[in-house]
């Protein structure tokens, strides 16, 4: 009996969310913007992208009820998609719909405020 709740535990504990959460920071995303073309998605509301971008970003507000839809209409799933909101908060909302659908997410660290702070 201890076996089986031991391989059920070990069960549960695998099949979770094995999808760890990757960042990037500041400083690092904007040497990969340098050199190279990424995809990179803002997820901020129309407002909030009002006031400031990063330049080359696609934009889909992630409280569009069709955010799934419209993000992967823009994305190309064999390539890493660099994603960031205010703060990062939305970010990982955006990255979990994302990843379960197979993308790779790569969220900016702290969001486009500290983009902003640091550019």
């Amino acid at each position: 009996m201890k076996y089986l709740i031991l391989f059920v535990s070990l069960f549960f504990v695998t099949c979770g969310n094995s999808q760890e959460t990757t960042f990037i920071s500041v400083k690092d995303l904007k040497v990969l913007l340098s050199k190279e073309k990424i995809q990179l998605l803002d997820v901020r509301t129309p407002e909030e992208i009002a006031q400031g971008s990063i330049k080359t970003a696609q934009f889909v507000n992630l409280f569009d009820p069709n955010f799934y839809q419209k993000a992967s209409a823009k994305l190309d799933k064999s390539k890493p998609v660099y994603v960031y909101c205010n703060t990062s908060n939305r970010s990982k909302s955006a990255s979990k719909i994302l990843t379960e659908n197979g993308f790779k997410i790569i969220i900016l660290e702290g969001g486009y405020s500290s983009w902003k702070s640091k550019n």
